[in-house]
């Protein structure tokens, strides 16, 4: 009772903020509350926010994922690589989410057979996926795709972008898996408590490694909207993300030592991460001072997380 309290009341703070923020940016510049801008920052905010649900589902368990940034960049030079050569669009996309559902696996194997933490396995596989990358590419970046692609990442359907209505797709799913199946309560109580979730009979391996597949399975679907939103796949292509991911999630009010927290939470924490980049970006502040303020943002979550517990 105490853990639905805390979160309902965290969920309300942050969503204060997020509308002071809004408002204080529709203020202090002209060009951000506009009809452009704010379809610039959802259709930019659909990448990070595929991955958001799930690195939710994986934070639940008590785990992490360094590595969606990394897998995101990998699949999206696969993909790349498979259109050039002539592999029909569709097609190539399957094989892509598939190479993403594998190097989930190996980060769900490292951290269930090998007994490596999930912040040391996916920090090595994220090393890795990364090196493969640059091996795959040369350096250089891949481009020269079908305009039916671009669609994906450029579209509109009944004028609303094409990503953002993947990304309320993968939301739907999300809600959908947390709050109304036997593998979402699980994911909950894995993170509260392994040992009793073990003891009462649940397959925890099993579920670890869905969650990690998952976690590929939607960093690949997110790799397909960048790259066909900026086409070029570079091999910096995902750099960074894990941790605008990782931000919003804490900052949603998903507990970092796992088993609390509701996705309607890290919406908004998505929302407050977009719009605050796009407002420093429109405000002319500099790249540098844009990763100090995320660090603090992230580091604020995560001390109110541990606050509120004690």
């Amino acid at each position: 009772m105490d853990k639905i309290k805390r979160s309902g009341i965290f969920t309300y703070g942050i969503l204060v903020f997020l509308i002071v923020l809004f408002v204080a940016l529709s203020f202090s510049s002209p060009y951000f509350f506009t009809a452009g801008n704010l379809t610039k920052v959802l259709r930019q905010v659909a990448v990070v926010g595929i991955v958001t649900v799930s690195m939710t589902m994986v934070i639940l368990t008590g785990g992490i994922d360094l590595s969606v940034g990394s897998m995101l960049g990998l699949c999206a030079v696969v993909l790349a690589k498979l259109m050039v050569s002539g592999v029909n669009v569709a097609l190539a996309i399957m094989i892509t989410l598939v190479v993403g559902m594998i190097l989930g696996l190996l980060n769900g194997f490292l951290i269930n057979e090998i007994r490596i933490s999930p912040l040391i396995s996916t920090l090595g596989t994220m090393t890795i996926y990364s090196g493969i990358t640059y091996i795959i590419t040369g350096g250089k970046g891949i481009f020269g795709f079908s305009d039916k692609f671009s669609f994906i990442g450029q579209g509109y359907i009944f004028k609303v972008p094409v990503p953002i209505i993947i990304l309320v797709l993968v939301y739907i799913f999300g809600f959908f898996i947390l709050n109304n199946t036997r593998y979402g309560r699980y994911l909950y109580g894995i993170g509260a408590n392994e040992k009793a979730s073990v003891l009462s009979g649940v397959n925890v391996k099993k579920i670890k490694y869905m969650t990690y597949i998952t976690s590929g399975l939607l960093s690949s679907l997110a790799s397909v909207v960048m790259l066909s939103r900026v086409s070029s796949a570079l091999p910096s292509l995902g750099s960074g993300l894990e941790f605008d991911v990782v931000t919003a999630v804490v900052l949603g009010g998903i507990s970092v030592n796992g088993g609390e927290g509701k996705l309607q939470g890290v919406v908004i924490g998505l929302l407050i991460i977009a719009i605050l980049s796009n407002g420093m970006i429109l405000l002319g502040v500099g790249n540098y001072f844009q990763t100090v303020v995320k660090g603090l943002v992230l580091l604020i979550a995560v001390a109110i997380d541990n606050i509120s517990k004690r």
